[in-house]
């Protein structure tokens, strides 16, 4: 099979869309598919060689080190340009659209080559001219962006709600394409039901099939734990993640525990969290830590007594599953998909109210004090993380859906009989 995968932003470190595009394209490589990913910045920066990479260059408004740039006026090339520009001045996210307008036009002369178009969350309304050459396309839907925007406006001053609202005018978009696009994968039971509440996609357009976890580099080490050591991941610095919670706990647990925090996130300089770590007085014991190699960060976990995931919602976590590969006993919250990838209270890990700073104060320092139940939950975690989770069960699964896209379709490639002007 011929596979064109779309990813808007797929560098391994920007969240979890890069390692979803990574694992993905080398499991289907491995069963013995072809894969070209088409990307736009920033780019992959560890695919399989054997994947084909398609550069998607946009205007890169907000690459470091210089965020919302103001381009030079020959860097302009055609309207999808001006497009992405006007969205940015006007405080909007335009990159889905943008990026999905031009793979559609890369992939106007090259629909013979592929059998199969994949998108990556974008869900740009890009997808659908492809979609009406009659070329099988399927998109994955991590989760509905709906539910970071719920809890970034609840976090957000009066004033800021406005730019906030505007930043996330791209979920129309969305939920109009995912209802237009037959087959949607999507990580969790619990981020399907969100998929169908919040994008009104009917439930028979899901198909869920979860993440995986390399359990042959994520894995218990040979060496001793760090005593008081917790590790917490977060793909970025918001609300929805949680991180202030954690960090108010983190100040409370120090008066009684010997702890660190080793915090892998890229935190906005002089941010929010970077303004509590140092109003909570705790700078000392939090180290921050962001574009760890796998192996860097299979050693820290590994290293880890305790893995905390306060996030306020996750359609899935990666962060979960590596944690229970590498034997390291987790606290989470009892959000979104968490007890679905994590199984119930006390078996792998111990589930917490979401938001609620004293119950993970309570919970970690019972767990500290406790070495048998730690043990006991890292290895009951890393039995999981084999039984369940694999990439390899990831691509054979997602192909079934690519079968099914492909028997409904057939495809004209033609591009010439599209027709209306997707901007």
């Amino acid at each position: 099979m011929r596979i064109a995968l779309l990813s808007y932003r797929s560098k391994t470190h920007c969240g979890g869309q890069g390692v979803y595009v990574r694992h993905l394209s080398r499991g289907l490589i491995e069963l013995g598919h072809q894969v070209e990913v088409f990307s736009g910045q920033p780019y992959p920066d560890e695919l399989d060689p054997r994947v084909v990479l398609t550069e998607v260059p946009s205007l890169d408004m907000y690459r470091e080190p210089d965020p919302f740039r103001i381009p030079h006026p020959r860097e302009i090339r055609d309207r999808i340009d001006l497009l992405e520009l006007a969205a940015v001045w006007t405080a909007g996210f335009p990159e889905p659209r943008t990026f999905s307008l031009r793979a559609a036009r890369l992939l106007a002369d090259r629909l013979g080559d592929f059998d199969i178009v994949h998108d990556n969350q974008s869900l740009g309304v890009g997808l659908l001219t492809i979609a009406q050459t009659g070329m099988p396309v399927v998109a994955t839907v991590h989760h509905p962006i709906t539910r970071d925007r719920i809890v970034d406006l609840a976090a957000a001053k009066w004033w800021r709600k406005p730019s906030v609202r505007r930043w996330y005018g791209f979920l129309k978009m969305q939920e109009r394409v995912a209802r237009s696009i037959p087959e949607l994968l999507t990580v969790s039971s619990s981020s399907a039901a969100d998929v169908t509440t919040d994008f009104g996609v009917d439930p028979d357009q899901l198909h869920v099939v979860p993440l995986g976890v390399d359990t042959a580099l994520f894995k218990p080490s040979a060496q001793p734990r760090v005593p008081g050591r917790i590790i917490a991941i977060a793909s970025a610095d918001r609300p929805l993640k949680g991180v202030g919670h954690l960090l108010h706990a983190v100040a409370k647990l120090r008066t009684e525990h010997d702890l660190e925090l080793q915090l892998v996130a890229k935190l906005e300089p002089n941010g929010p969290t970077e303004k509590l770590i140092a109003e909570l007085g705790i700078s000392d014991i939090v180290h921050t830590s962001s574009g760890l190699a796998d192996a860097e960060l299979a050693r820290l976990f590994a290293s880890a007594e305790i893995a905390c995931i306060p996030s306020l919602y996750e359609g899935f976590s990666l962060p979960a599953v590596e944690a229970m590969a590498s034997g390291t006993p987790i606290v989470a919250s009892r959000a979104g998909a968490l007890p679905e990838v994590l199984g119930p209270d006390g078996e792998c890990a111990r589930l917490v109210r979401p938001g609620d700073a004293g119950e993970l104060i309570r919970v970690v320092g019972e767990l500290l004090a406790s070495p048998d139940q730690l043990h006991r939950l890292g290895a009951a975690g890393r039995r999981r993380a084999v039984e369940v989770f694999s990439w390899e069960s990831v691509a054979a699964q997602t192909v079934r859906v690519y079968e099914r896209a492909i028997a409904r379709s057939t495809p004209v490639h033609d591009a010439s009989q599209v027709v209306g002007d997707p901007c």
